[in-house]
């Protein structure tokens, strides 16, 4: 079943969608005119621009959401195994994709924002509703909607828990052996798996408003505190910051695990991290309440930043300044490149990171790190279950029943036990397969969406216009000849009616 997972894998992820992600976000990158940089004081304004409306969650609410599925288990163990395997230039590949990226989030959030919906007192949108609506092509959108549900319902849970159940172990050791339907499972791995089940069968049973105001206080105060422990090892080691982004840069291009590999890790990591241009972040983004389609786009745009430039740096800056990792070798396998810590330690885990702080902070930095996982993996959790939620409310249109929510629900409940409990390297290969189907289908899509109708791009002018006239921002897509926009047009017509 391994090798059958990894022979899909290496599939999915070929050079053709590493290159296809690293394109399409220069694509646009180049069409808004580096709209990632000349906006960024807008994005943060934007950030904390109040909602009032029962209907939608705040724009900080919308970010707490889709920065809970961007800032997870890839921040911590992912920027690890990019070292491991990639070598210490793939952190500089992890910025181009994220930067790049920016200009993508910006693209799928503002459409998922145009195209979005109103159904039972919620916002729906993402993927699926733009295909169907802007490139009138349903198939597509079913596709995608099937592989949102199988990807995040099934593949991607269990990524989560595996990296919590080995910080877990990491931390407190195994503690008894207990014996599963599993295996010989650690009971101190079976205690962290329980107390994630219970409290999140509690809030996915709660709609994306509990998803919401649990995501808006978790998530910025574990991201806050996670950062300023990097601070403290980056102080603390100051004269070693210009070599080690000398190293970055340098390994980039000469690579001590070969050239692709820095790239592909680097590229594969990034886009699991950050999500851009994967599909995952226009759900999020459309169950925002804004004034403008583009105010939610720049808003998405800068949690990429949050992700890959704040976070996963803060995570390669302490384990690279300890030197508390190892590179491996792609040929022949299992041969060490570079070896500063164990052979026995997974380059898979989040192993190099705890051994990074436990090296500054003793079994506090230990700790901390388990503890992060968890939240960090939990609050990933809940925004893979959001994203299944909508596209299963998708179909609906066509598939009608309340039997497949309830049946994903249970599917990611038991995902997490099977991710809990499994090998690392399985686990994520299971991952990145259905980071890959989206990827392939989203990015595809949002390039031909642009040759249809240019709607992204039309909105970010006309938000721009609006913004230098001063006044009321509004949003009127027949002016703008974007058609479909049915909630906008909706509003809009409202708006001039109770203006009267």
């Amino acid at each position: 079943m391994e090798a059958f997972v990894s022979a899909v894998n290496d599939v999915v992820w070929s050079n053709a969608l590493i290159y296809l992600c690293l394109g399409a976000g220069l694509f646009y990158s180049v069409l808004t005119r580096f709209a990632q940089i000349r906006h960024f004081k807008e994005m943060c304004k934007l950030l904390f621009s109040p909602n009032s409306l029962d209907t939608g969650i705040s724009s900080f609410q919308a970010l707490a959401v889709s920065l809970s599925g961007r800032v997870g288990v890839g921040n911590i163990a992912g920027v690890a195994a990019a070292i491991g395997f990639g070598g210490p230039g793939a952190i500089f590949w992890m910025w181009i994709v994220a930067f790049l990226g920016a200009s993508t989030a910006y693209a799928e959030s503002t459409l998922g924002q145009i195209y979005k919906t109103e159904e039972d007192g919620q916002y729906r949108g993402g993927p699926a509703y733009y295909f169907d609506r802007c490139l009138e092509q349903k198939w597509l959108a079913i596709l995608f909607a099937v592989s949102a549900i199988i990807a995040c319902g099934v593949f991607l849970p269990g990524v989560q828990a595996n990296a919590v159940g080995h910080a877990f172990t990491q931390v407190f050791g195994d503690g008894t052996m207990v014996s599963t339907s599993f295996g010989e499972v650690g009971s101190f791995k079976l205690v962290a798996l329980a107390v994630i089940l219970i409290v999140l069968a509690f809030i996915i049973f709660g709609g994306i408003k509990r998803i919401a105001n649990f995501t808006q206080i978790v998530v910025p105060f574990m991201a806050l505190g996670y950062i300023v422990l990097a601070l403290i090892v980056v102080f603390l080691n100051i004269d070693k910051v210009p070599d080690i982004f000398s190293l970055i840069i340098t390994d980039a291009f000469t690579a001590q695990a070969g050239f692709g590999a820095a790239i592909g890790w680097g590229v594969k990591r990034g886009i699991y991290s950050n999500e851009a241009g994967q599909g995952t972040g226009p759900h999020a983004a459309a169950a925002a309440e804004v004034e403008h389609p583009a105010q939610q786009g720049l808003v998405q745009a800068f949690s990429v930043y949050v992700d890959t430039i704040f976070v996963c740096t803060a995570t390669a800056l302490m384990i690279l300044i300890t030197q508390q990792y190892n590179v491996v070798g792609e040929l022949p396998a299992g041969q060490f490149i570079v070896q500063n810590v164990d052979a026995a330690t997974e380059v898979g885990s989040a192993a190099f990171t705890q051994m990074a702080l436990f090296s500054v902070f003793g079994s506090f930095g230990e700790a901390f790190v388990g503890i992060a996982l968890f939240f960090f993996a939990f609050t990933t959790i809940l925004a893979y279950y959001y994203i299944a939620e909508t596209n299963i409310a998708y179909l609906n249109r066509y598939f009608k029943g309340s039997i497949p929510l309830v049946v994903v629900k249970f599917v990611i409940m038991f995902m997490v036990s099977y991710g809990m409990v499994n090998s690392s390297g399985y686990i994520w290969s299971i991952g990145d397969i259905g980071v890959g189907l989206m990827a392939w289908i989203n990015i595809l899509g949002i390039l031909a969406i642009f040759f249809v109708a240019r709607p992204a791009l039309l909105c970010l002018r006309d938000y721009e216009d609006q913004k230098k006239k001063g006044g009321a921002i509004t949003f009127d897509p027949v002016k703008l000849g974007i058609k479909n926009a049915t909630f906008w047009e909706k509003r809009l017509a409202k708006q001039s009616k109770d203006s009267q």
